[in-house]
């Protein structure tokens, strides 16, 4: 199926029957069937990585089958149903914020549209509170007397084969960004039932490959690739080489040096992927540039995450190879890269996971002497406030003109702003790099801002109308700076959100680019033996470079 162009897509979302704009659904949301077809949802786990995440986590993910979601027939083994209400009822027992979350919400709407994929689709059952009826409609029936006795009266259905059906089709329609969480003023988190639905419908081998695949590469080589150690050392001796062409200068990384003082850590698509790979220059460059005593590992060459979208237990694992790699080298601390679900699971569930890492030391700066309080705990420093601080403390020598060929925005990562409280840092750097910067509109940033449409592994191409349709809020707000500004860059700190960014760019205001904001800090560092700069990371003629100005 061929995706839309944006204008026709665009006029669709605004005046195509959707509860979004004024059209009243003909049947009820519980006799409405979920009905796929090409490019409403991922392609299912090969069978072949069911089977290697189950030798790892035996009977999490269900069995191996080949199977397809436009199929009436599933192949789900004959005891579906006892399995999927067992590890609700365990799940139930176990988190006392889910029982809540089922009790306690009252209907009011606050969150009603304030999730990206109800406002792009106008699909009812996106809107967060009835994404969660779908499961609390189970919840009533099997879970409470009111639901046994008076069944349908009460909201309770029984679970069928459609309803599992329901809930694939939706809880891979939430990118578990929180935003409808902020809004509700009973503080019903919904990512954390979109995060208990995926474990279930694992249970029964309903899941994406998208996600899958990542994860059981990270589990296997350490990272989301399946890069093997010499290939992910030889991506960034690559990025060195580049480093000397631009600045004349040889940084010099090490690899699995044991006594390191920091092991740093970040996405491996900073390594291997454009645009990450200009961020992961940037890295290397503040490194440098602050002789900072650190190493990269090859082992542990991942910091995304890809258990926060499949099961708690694979999210601990993946979490408990960084900590591993740390304790093996004999580091004092970890210093993160500029990514989004690391950050999530590193700030939210490490200590209940792996942690506290006693083995390592409450970070401080070599370089300033600041003591991060904040990661007393984790032990993990995010590169922004690293940054931040070398700035505040004038460590840094910057040229804010190389970066006057851009003007630039600050797109707040959904895991790095809302979830760990990452605001000030990220806009602290960016108004000391760049000369050019503007915010997009008050209630689209920081706490509230809107999800790039394709996080917990739905970035990928066999949805894409839908990634559109998700990332439109986000491109709407792009698109105002972009005509009142003149903005042609949007920057992040999320390695998931510099690819999907990039795509959604390009779909609905083109000529905005997207990059890391260590990307920015890399432009404006001037180093010491530099020769002169005439291009920046990415090889583009830099603002008063004598081939810019021609360009001008």
């Amino acid at each position: 199926m061929a995706d839309p162009k944006a204008e026709q897509l665009g006029i669709g979302v605004a005046k195509d029957p959707s509860l979004m704009t004024g059209a009243i659904p003909r049947r009820g949301w519980m006799d409405t069937p979920a009905i796929f077809k090409p490019g409403n949802y991922c392609y299912p786990g090969k069978p072949e990585m069911v089977e290697y995440l189950n030798k790892a986590l035996p009977g999490k993910f269900g069995e191996p089958r080949v199977w397809s979601p436009e199929d009436e027939d599933w192949k789900l083994p004959e005891n579906w149903k006892e399995i999927i209400l067992e590890g609700l009822r365990e799940r139930l027992d176990k988190f006392r914020s889910l029982k809540i979350f089922m009790d306690c919400c009252v209907r009011c709407g606050a969150c009603a549209d304030k999730c990206h994929f109800f406002l792009g689709t106008g699909d009812p059952k996106n809107m967060p509170v009835l994404r969660a009826e779908l499961l609390r409609s189970v919840y009533r029936r099997e879970f409470s007397k009111a639901g046994k006795i008076m069944g349908k009266m009460v909201g309770a259905r029984d679970l069928t084969v459609d309803v599992l059906k329901e809930w694939f089709m939706y809880f891979y329609q939430c990118t578990e960004c929180r935003r409808c969480s902020l809004y509700c003023p009973y503080g019903i988190d919904t990512a954390e039932i979109t995060m208990m639905m995926r474990e279930l419908l694992h249970l029964v081998g309903i899941n994406t490959n998208w996600i899958l695949e990542p994860a059981a590469n990270s589990n296997r080589t350490g990272n989301h690739m399946g890069l093997q150690p010499h290939t992910f050392k030889e991506n960034i001796e690559y990025l060195v080489d580049d480093i000397e062409e631009i600045t004349g200068i040889r940084v010099e990384p090490t690899f699995n040096r044991k006594g390191a003082e920091i092991l740093f850590i970040t996405p491996s698509a900073d390594v291997f992927a454009e645009p990450g790979i200009y961020t992961a220059m940037g890295y290397l460059l503040l490194f440098h540039h602050i002789g900072l005593d650190y190493t990269w590992s090859t082992y542990a060459s991942e910091g995304g995450n890809f258990g926060l979208f499949t099961n708690n237990e694979l999210m601990k694992k993946l979490n408990g190879k960084m900590y591993a790699e740390a304790e093996r080298l004999g580091v004092k601390w970890i210093l993160g890269g500029e990514c989004g679900h690391m950050w999530r699971v590193v700030h939210q569930y490490m200590d209940t996971l792996n942690g506290p890492p006693d083995f390592l030391e409450v970070p401080k700066s070599p370089i300033t002497g600041t003591v991060f309080d904040n990661a007393a705990s984790t032990k993990m420093v995010h590169i922004s406030e690293f940054t931040a601080d070398l700035i505040h403390h004038n460590k840094l020598k910057l040229d804010s003109s190389r970066n006057d060929h851009r003007k630039v925005t600050y797109h707040d990562s959904c895991n790095t702003a809302r979830a760990m409280g990452l605001l000030e840092e990220p806009r602290i750097i960016l108004k000391e790099v760049v000369n050019d910067f503007h915010e997009m509109p008050e209630h689209t940033i920081r706490e509230e801002t809107f999800c790039c449409g394709s996080g917990t592994g739905l970035n990928t191409g066999e949805i894409m109308e839908l990634r559109m349709r998700g990332g439109l809020p986000r491109a709407n707000a792009v698109k105002f700076v972009k005509e009142k500004y003149d903005v042609n860059t949007l920057s992040c700190v999320c390695a998931i959100d510099r690819a999907t960014l990039s795509v959604l760019m390009d779909y609905w205001t083109p000529g905005v680019d997207v990059c890391g904001v260590s990307e920015l800090v890399g432009n404006a560092l001037i180093m010491e033996g530099e020769k002169e700069r005439e291009t920046g990371l990415r090889f583009e003629p830099l603002a008063g470079s004598e081939e810019g100005e021609a360009d001008v």
